[in-house]
């Protein structure tokens, strides 16, 4: 008994650290969503913080649709700062499945 629970907090510390290693290489990653053909970008990090915004200058004539494409653009990078965050934790956590409505990070 002893050495199964020993077993699993050494599998748990494990988990730990690459959580804490998947966390670290998220917060400096940057994607790009893109919206338009490109003609908008957002670069976001791995915690959602925006670092950038390009508008093609051909846009902004049409105010509207520079306000859909840099939505659209947004939600590109959001979508793509996710689906890495959830590759990377799911590599951490080495298939250990969790809870369902349970996201990481935490």
């Amino acid at each position: 008994m002893r050495g199964n629970i020993a077993q699993l907090m050494q599998q748990a510390q494990k988990m730990q650290e690459n959580m804490q290693r998947a966390q670290e290489e998220l917060a400096k990653l940057e994607v790009t969503g893109n919206a338009g053909g490109g003609m908008v970008s957002v670069v976001l990090t791995g915690r959602m913080e925006c670092r950038k915004v390009r508008i093609d200058p051909s846009v902004v004539s049409d105010p509207e649709m520079a306000e859909d494409l840099v939505a659209a653009a947004f939600n590109d990078a959001v979508n793509k700062v996710n689906a890495a965050s959830q590759d990377r934790m799911g590599a951490a956590t080495a298939g250990m499945q969790l809870p369902p409505g349970m996201k990481m990070p935490f």
